[in-house]
Parts: structure tokens; C-alpha cells; sequence
């Protein structure tokens, strides 16, 4: 014991000279991390007064703006805001400002950039930011923020970095004692022994222990728990650090014991067009493929898919399956083939004249026919039998996407009792009032309740299901741990939201962001410094192109200055032509960009090129690298992955997102510009805000975005439905022995 006391002085007094030592080192970092987000602070302030101070100045009312900077320096961090409008000028204040901030000095503080200023209440943060307007082109604001309170921050933290320390050197002494102990005394041997459970399973007559054969089964348990234990802080390990298709495929292979992965979804990855002679491979412009076909990638294994394409048919083998993709084949497309009948109802009825207008509440009635449902079960019936021909074990891991197949994991549950069944809405998910509306309501639900994991990508999507379950089903509801017992079966609603494979494919961003701008402007007969905004969506009415071609138009009557010098390209892939709504619509947007472009058009470049053809990805990564904004008005979207994918694109850390408000990602990228799109003036408001950007604020915004789209990823996506799955199986194979002891 003296022995190691003699260890634990000396420990605790170098301990506390480290505390000492790093104390400069923690005041540096502290201020360093306070003048940062005092920039950022400052710049945010700035954008958010702009408007409002440039009324005040244009009404010139100099007591009411001041009365405007008296009531924003109520801020106690806000030390004082002034403005000057020309460097000869005097400054309007909210109070004294520092002698040093004249207005004839501000020129060269802006030059300089953020400053701190000593004064003698304590430190000054000084920020000068341009806020020029028609009446006063060099007009400055001043932003001074009092950084008294970092002084005791700063105190604060070398007082808890002490008290770390010294807990630190308490810590370690103690577990120096208790090893010293243990060791001297041979314990350490004994409880490794004991963990790894040796000790309780040694054969007889090797010891002591052999005579307590009843510790067997308890030493058996301990040594799993360890096991798997182990794989839960793998599994942790992994989410917290970076998904990609390796780190997918590691955790299929360790956490679910490399089984086998079937996707199954309405819309397949690769179709087979046939155009003459020649057979063309096309990716459809879709956002759940954008999501979906990376992780079949990397994990291998069948996408069963309706094979639509004219040529489908000519490239299967004879069980209907084709290698993909073409150029490095990964895995399979298992294709089910549907009658013209079952298409109409099952697809173009049910699916999409029912349940998409249903869920999006986009001021398109729902239309629910007998007939239509009929075939949309005879369709999820067949599906369910091609899964169940697929499947390689009993218990196969089936993700099944999106709202064509409602019913499809209750038939899977009924077929493969073991499978784990991981169902996708990709959509939003109504409130119960506006779910009551369809007939089927009750089967509906009791389909989706047939998953072990049903995701939506918002918490509020989560919400309206397990009310909407609530309210119509006997079933019982946990709302702590969002789950929904039903038919003796268990159902987790968990929110997943959806994202893009990071970082994007090499040949995406082989053309440089210039040559990018250059070749789009060239194709499209615009001049080399035209501005340029882009839109890329199916023509479906939830996708709000025409709310976004009025604030286009609202802009040009707004700000006539970008008549002829600012292009929107739409890229609109056909879709559901079939339907009379969609063919409604589709008339609506041609007549409305017409009329748009023989209003504006005279002066110049027409404001709007409506392209209605399918692009291939690398072309719309090309329009995203060549535009100066990217501009996302849905009026109702699950997540919108076309955003996402305009981040990637710009690598050059340049570009604006407009994004909905009703959207889910609005919800993950505040940095974009958010706008209500029913909101003509706001939008407008915004297109303008994008095309004046500065460039270091579109980097600020774009680097925040890409991080997240870079850390929030597809394969983490997919890896959290996974690691899901793989606790729920654990779980189920511990209630099963519990079963089976009882």
C-alpha cells in the first residue's frame, strides 16, 4: 500500500501541472471558437435586417432608425449598430460608437475583415458588412459585439479543465490501488477466467470447478451476452464514424450473417429500351432509385421491379432475371411482368389516382375504384410470390418500397413467418381525417403492420401513421417506444431519412464546374455570364413547377433588371401520361412557360426552357454544376433527393438551394433558402437573394449542407434499417429460447 501511494502523490501533483500548463492553450482555443460564431452572428444578423433598415433609410425617417438599432441592441451580447451610408457621412447609432469606427475608417476595417477592438469595459468584436442600396451604394453597417463574457467564460473553463484533471489523477489512483490489490492477490487471473467462463466449463476432474456442472448453462448465457455486447459497440462504432458500401456490406455480413437482400419496389433500376434495332439502358429519373440502387451495389443480392421497359423482356433469362450494372454487373433484377388490366388498376389507379393524391393533400381529389383494388392485390400477391421464389433461406431480409405495395408485408409475414421485412414510404404520410377517406383503410394498414420495421422519413410522418393506427385498428399503440402490436406482431415505426450516396461517382464530376457552365450556356444560346437556375422533377402536380414558374414571373415584374439576363431550365421527365391529371398538367405547364416567355422573352433569352424528356444523371449533374441556383418548390415531398443531389454536384462550394418548406429536407438543410412555394412575392424575394449572393456566403451555406449530406448519407440510411434489424432478430432469437426454456 505505501508502495503505491508513493505512485499516487507524485501522479497527482504532474496531473495538476498539466492542468496548469494547457490553461493558455484552452484560453486560445475559447476565444478562437467565440469570435468564430460571433462572425457567423454577425453575418446572420445582417442578412436578417437588410430589408427592413434599407425601408427605414429609403423612408428616411434617421429617429426611427435609430429607434430600429436601439431595439436590436437589446441584445446583451449586441454592443452597438451604426450605419453610414458614405464615408464622408455621419453615422446613425444605437449608441456611442468606438472613436476608432469612424465612417471614413470603415472602408479600410471592411478590407481587413472582422476585428477585435480593445476597449475599457473589455474586448470589442467589430464586424463592417456592405449594405448598399439605389440611394446609398457605399452604404456600411456596423456590428459591435461586447466579448466581455468570454473573459469569464474563459475563467470557467480552466476552472472545470482543474477539476477534470484532478478527478482524473483521483480516478487513476484509485484503479492503480485496486490492480495493486488484485494483483498481489491473483484476482486478476481468476475474474478473466471467470468472464471468458473457463473457469465454469472446465471438463471433469480438471479442477475444483468440474463439481458444479449446474454453472454450465450460466457461463453459456455470459459468454454470448459478451458476444454480443461486443457487436452492439462494432455496430456503434460504425454509425458513428463513415457509411459506405464497404462499412454496408461489413455490417450485412457481421451483423445479419451475410443473408440474403431482396428489394422490391413498383419502379426497376435499369430498363431496357428498345429504339430500331439497337437496345438502350436507361436509369429513370426517380428518387427512390437514386437512393435504393448504390446499396444494391454494395451489398448484392435481387431488386424485383415491374419490368416496363420495351425491351425488358428480350435481355432476361429464362427466370426473368438480368445482371446489373451493365458495364460491371453487381446484382440482379428479378422482373415481374403485368397484364395491361393490372397496370391500369393496380398502378395508374390505385397507387397513383388513389393513394399518392391521398397522402400528398396537393388539392387533387383521390379517385378509389373496386376494380382498381382488386388488381392492386392480385399485384402485391404476385409480388409476394416472386419474393417468396427468390428467397435463398426462410429468413431472407426484404426491404419493400414505397406505397405500391401496402399489403405486400402482411402476404410476406404469412409466407416467410422468419424474414425480416423492412418497409419504405417513401411519400408523406396524411393525418387520420384525411386517411379516413379511403375505403380500404382498415386492409391497408393492417398490410404495412405486417413489417418488423416500417420507416418514413420525418418524425412527423411517424406521428400520423400510429395516430392513423390508433384510430382504426385494434391495436396496441407504444408511443414511447413507437411500436404497434397487431395480430400477435410486433411493428417498429422508425424514421429514416432518405439521402444520396456520398460522394458521388467520379465520371458525375469528371467536367469541371467551368466547362460545365460554358457547354450549358452554349447548347442553349445563352450568352457566357447569363445567369442561370435549374429545376429537375417528374411533371407531376405535387412537384409545384407551376407555383415555381409564378415566382419566376413575379421576379421579372419585381426586378425587371433580370429580364434577359436570368434563364430557368426546367428538366421535367414525362410521367404517368396515362393518367388525366397528369396529362392535365402537363398542358397547364407548357401553356404557362409559353406564355411567360412571349411576355419576357422580347428583350432577349426566354426566361424558362422547359425541357419534357428524360435526362440521364450525368446530364443533370452537368445543369447542376453549370447553374447559379437550384430551385425545389414542391408542394408536399417525403424528402426530395434532387436538392441533395445539387449538393453533391458543387464541389466548387458555389450555387443557392431554394428549397420547400414543405419538403423533408427542409427539415435537415436549413443553410438553404426555405420558402413557402403558394408564396409568389417570397419566392420571388428569394430567386433574387440567390442570383445577388455573394460568393463567400454560398460557401458558407454550401459547406455546411455538403457536410451533412456527406455524413447523413444513403448507406447510413440503409445501414440504420439494417442495424435495426439485426437488434430485432436478436431479440427474437432471446424471447424464442426464453420460450423454449419455459
Amino acid at each position: 500500500m505505501r508502495l503505491s501511494l508513493r505512485f499516487v502523490l507524485p501522479l497527482m501533483l504532474v496531473l495538476a501541472g498539466i492542468a496548469y500548463a494547457i490553461a493558455p492553450l484552452v484560453d486560445q482555443l475559447t476565444l478562437r471558437w467565440f469570435v468564430r460564431d460571433l462572425d457567423m452572428r454577425s453575418a446572420l444578423i445582417a442578412n436578417t435586417i437588410q430589408e427592413p433598415l434599407q425601408e427605414q433609410l429609403a423612408a428616411g425617417n434617421k429617429a426611427k432608425t435609430v429607434g430600429f438599432f436601439r431595439r436590436i441592441t437589446q441584445d446583451e451580447r449586441l454592443y452597438a449598430v451604426g450605419y453610414c451610408a458614405t464615408p464622408t457621412s455621419t453615422a446613425l447609432v444605437s449608441r456611442s460608437l468606438p472613436a476608432e469606427l469612424r465612417c471614413s475608417e470603415l472602408n479600410r476595417w471592411e478590407l481587413a475583415g472582422e476585428h477585435l477592438l480593445p476597449s475599457a469595459q473589455g474586448p470589442l468584436h467589430v464586424a463592417v458588412k456592405p449594405m448598399s442600396s439605389e440611394a446609398a451604394p457605399t452604404g456600411r453597417l456596423v456590428l459591435v459585439h461586447d466579448m466581455s463574457f468570454i473573459t469569464r467564460r474563459s475563467e470557467e473553463t480552466k476552472r472545470y479543465v482543474f477539476y477534470f484533471f484532478m478527478g482524473l489523477a483521483a480516478v487513476v489512483s484509485l484503479i492503480t490501488v485496486i490492480i495493486a490489490q488484485l494483483s498481489w492477490r491473483g484476482w486478476m487471473a481468476g475474474m478473466q477466467s471467470l468472464l471468458r467462463g473457463e473457469g465454469l466449463l472446465r471438463q471433469p476432474g480438471s479442477g475444483a470447478q468440474s463439481n458444479l456442472p449446474e454453472f454450465k448453462p450460466i457461463a453459456r448465457d455470459l459468454q454470448r451476452l459478451i458476444r454480443e455486447l461486443e457487436s452492439d459497440a462494432r455496430a456503434r462504432d460504425e454509425d458513428q464514424i463513415t457509411w459506405t458500401p464497404e462499412s454496408l456490406r461489413a455490417t450485412l455480413q457481421g451483423e445479419l450473417r451475410g443473408e440474403d437482400v431482396i428489394v422490391v419496389s413498383n419502379r426497376e433500376p435499369y430498363i431496357h429500351q428498345r429504339h430500331g434495332e439497337q437496345i438502350e439502358v436507361q436509369q429513370p429519373a426517380s428518387g427512390l432509385v437514386t437512393a435504393l440502387e448504390p446499396i444494391m451495389r454494395a451489398c448484392r443480392g435481387t431488386w424485383i421491379a415491374h419490368g416496363s421497359g420495351s425491351a425488358d423482356r428480350d435481355v432476361v433469362d429464362r427466370h426473368d432475371r438480368v445482371a446489373v450494372p451493365p458495364e460491371n454487373p453487381a446484382y440482379q433484377i428479378r422482373r415481374v411482368w403485368l397484364t395491361a388490366e393490372e397496370e391500369a388498376g393496380y398502378y395508374y389507379g390505385f397507387a397513383n389516382e388513389g393513394l399518392w393524391p391521398l397522402c400528398h393533400i396537393a388539392h387533387v381529389r383521390p379517385t378509389f375504384r373496386s376494380s382498381d383494388w382488386d388488381q392492386y392485390v392480385a399485384v402485391n400477391r404476385k409480388f409476394a410470390k416472386a419474393v417468396v421464389s427468390e428467397a435463398k433461406t426462410k429468413a431472407p431480409i426484404v426491404l419493400v418500397q414505397d406505397y405500391h405495395f401496402a399489403l405486400l408485408p402482411k402476404m410476406l409475414r404469412e409466407e416467410l413467418p422468419d424474414a425480416t421485412i423492412i418497409a419504405f414510404w417513401h411519400i408523406p404520410w396524411p393525418n387520420p381525417e384525411s386517411f379516413a377517406i379511403c375505403p380500404w383503410r382498415d386492409e391497408v394498414l393492417a398490410g404495412m403492420l405486417g413489417s418488423s420495421i416500417l420507416g418514413f422519413h420525418t418524425q412527423f410522418h411517424c406521428n400520423n401513421f400510429v395516430d392513423t393506427v390508433d384510430r382504426f385498428l385494434e391495436a396496441r399503440v407504444d408511443r414511447e417506444s413507437f411500436t404497434v402490436s397487431f395480430g400477435g406482431k410486433l411493428t417498429a415505426v422508425r424514421r429514416y431519412p432518405i439521402s444520396i450516396a456520398w460522394p458521388p461517382e467520379v465520371e458525375m464530376l469528371q467536367k469541371t464546374v467551368p466547362d460545365c457552365r460554358s457547354a450549358i450556356r452554349q447548347m442553349s444560346d445563352l450568352p457566357p455570364e447569363h445567369k442561370l437556375g435549374i429545376g429537375v422533377d417528374r411533371l407531376d402536380y405535387t412537384k409545384g413547377i407551376m407555383e415555381r414558374f409564378r415566382a419566376i414571373e413575379r421576379l421579372l415584374e419585381l426586378k425587371p433588371e433580370w429580364v434577359g439576363r436570368f434563364t430557368f431550365v426546367q428538366a421535367a421527365a414525362p410521367s404517368r401520361s396515362g393518367i388525366e391529371e397528369y396529362q392535365h398538367h402537363e398542358a397547364q405547364v407548357r401553356a404557362m412557360a409559353l406564355r411567360i416567355n412571349e411576355r419576357f422573352g422580347h428583350a432577349g433569352p426566354p426566361p424558362i426552357l422547359l425541357k419534357v424528356e428524360h435526362h440521364e444523371p450525368r446530364e443533370v449533374y452537368e445543369y447542376f454544376r453549370a447553374a447559379d441556383l437550384c430551385f425545389v418548390s414542391s408542394l408536399h415531398d417525403g424528402m426530395n433527393l434532387v436538392a441533395k443531389e445539387f449538393i453533391a454536384a458543387r464541389d466548387d462550394e458555389r450555387g443557392v438551394l431554394i428549397l420547400s418548406q414543405f419538403t423533408g429536407a427542409a427539415r435537415e438543410l436549413p443553410e438553404a433558402l426555405i420558402v413557402n412555394p403558394y408564396d409568389a412575392d417570397q419566392c420571388a424575394a428569394a430567386l433574387h437573394l440567390a442570383l445577388t449572393m455573394p460568393a463567400d456566403e454560398q460557401r458558407d451555406r454550401m459547406r455546411l449542407m455538403r457536410g451533412l449530406v456527406a455524413e447523413f448519407n444513403v448507406f447510413r440510411w440503409a445501414g440504420r434499417m439494417l442495424l435495426d434489424a439485426a437488434a430485432m432478430r436478436r431479440r427474437g432469437r432471446l424471447i424464442d429460447k426464453g420460450k423454449a426454456a419455459g
